[in-house]
């Protein structure tokens, strides 16, 4: 078959590496893709938010299937008229999409289909904000309720940085979501979905934090890893069973049948399972090292969610190998990146054992790739543990030569010295980690 990829970042360009091994795809094109995505398969360059154009392109190249990468695409409704055209697409509508658009939204589907989730107030205005705020108490959580990237939310024991956030997000015209602090390791679950039926992938943890040690601003990711050996047995069953169907059902029920990827973002907490946000498509940076473990072929897997034939696949297979992802960051990110640079060592870090570069930023100019956005690259290396997968994957970051680049050095670092714990629920004592 053939498959339109849309999106120009990290996530796709996973996904057509994904689609290329996958035997029963003839063709992959992407629109707009990036540096890497180019040197793989052809590109072409629209408007990805323009859904006349997307459907417009993929009826010129017959696609058999269009994924929708990015969440401004699928907020923007670009998978409704592919739909209305007859066209399987691999993405929710832009009423289903509201689940990541709208975080308002989301606290109300959980709350009509029972969802496990931090107790929340929408504020719109700063008193409405410094009243929830005082409710909560600290560490103070707020969230700009619209799209943001990835960083829009703010987790700090300061209330006037509190305070200060909920405004600025005022000022553009917006509301804020406050929520009580979740404590506990997170993590990320991507769920496909075809309206009804679902199937789960992997379990991974990114970390959003610019620098070592969770220190700094939120990013859009700096890296993320899998498995997550430490998560108790059955954890995957639960989230299923208390999270996704759930939501799943209730989306159906309200006539916006969800079919794509819920990502679900958790929080193992001393009170249990919480949900921390839905997303509509797949995470950036997880699914760098998601992907990388997944043996089954992808392009059928989203092809029977976008026919509504998931009940009808079989169980997934993965790798047991660990995957760790490191992202390499422009500088000045995540305020104001640099763009622009030239980036050197690509075909160095990927002649490594088991590495290989992701492009994220990237664009060509005079057949060189540079640096065209906040996170550039991500450099994805397996290995038999998550000890080898690091070194590997931090062998290849080594190579990499931008000008001004920053990464993370301890992405996985706890998770592979056994030294991330779950918080004890009463008359329990804490469940620390095993070997990964």
């Amino acid at each position: 078959m053939k498959v339109l990829v849309i999106g120009p970042g990290g996530r796709e360009h996973a996904i057509v590496r994904a689609l290329l091994a996958d035997p029963y795809v003839s063709e992959v094109h992407a629109a707009p893709g990036n540096a890497g995505i180019a040197d793989m398969v052809p590109t072409h360059s629209i408007d990805a938010n323009d859904p006349e154009a997307v459907t417009a392109l993929a009826r010129k190249l017959e696609a058999d299937l269009v994924v929708v990468g990015p969440e401004a695409p699928l907020a923007a409704g670009v998978a409704d008229p592919l739909r209305a055209a007859g066209i399987p697409v691999f993405g929710p509508s832009k009423a289903a999409a509201r689940l990541e658009g709208s975080k308002a939204f989301a606290k109300q589907v959980m709350a009509a289909a029972n969802v496990p989730t931090a107790m929340a107030h929408v504020a719109a205005n700063a008193a409405e904000a410094a009243e929830a705020l005082d409710r909560f108490g600290a560490p103070y959580v707020v969230k700009d309720d619209g799209l943001a990237a990835g960083k829009g939310v703010v987790v700090t024991e300061d209330r006037a940085a509190a305070l200060a956030h909920a405004q600025s997000c005022f000022d553009a015209g917006g509301e804020v979501v406050i929520e009580e602090y979740l404590d506990g390791p997170e993590v990320s679950l991507f769920v496909i979905s075809d309206g009804r039926h679902a199937v789960p992938l992997v379990p991974a943890q990114d970390f959003k934090r610019i620098y070592d040690g969770d220190q700094g601003p939120n990013t859009g990711g700096m890296g993320a890893y899998s498995p997550l050996e430490w998560l108790p047995a059955g954890f995957v069953d639960e989230v299923m069973e208390r999270v996704a169907l759930p939501t799943i059902r209730e989306m159906e029920h309200r006539g916006t049948p969800f079919v794509g990827v819920l990502y679900c973002g958790l929080a193992v907490t001393s009170r249990g399972l919480r949900v921390i946000e839905f997303n509509a498509r797949f995470g950036d940076p997880e699914t760098q090292v998601v992907l990388a473990r997944l043996k089954t072929p992808l392009g059928g897997l989203l092809l029977a969610a976008a026919k509504g034939e998931l009940d009808g696949t079989e169980q997934l297979h993965w790798s047991r190998e660990a995957a760790v992802a490191v992202v390499v960051a422009a500088k000045n990110y995540p305020d104001t990146p640099r763009t622009g640079d030239r980036i050197r060592g690509l075909k160095k870090a990927a002649a490594l054992p088991d590495v290989h570069v992701i492009h994220a930023g990237t664009r060509l100019q005079d057949g060189k790739a540079v640096s065209a956005g906040g996170r550039v690259l991500a450099v994805v290396a397996l290995g038999e543990d998550l000890v080898e997968a690091r070194e590997r994957a931090y062998a290849g970051a080594a190579l990499i030569d931008l000008d001004g680049a920053q990464y993370r050095t301890d992405i996985a670092l706890k998770a592979s010295e056994g030294k991330i714990s779950i918080p004890a629920r009463r008359g329990e004592a804490p469940a620390s980690a095993g070997k990964e």
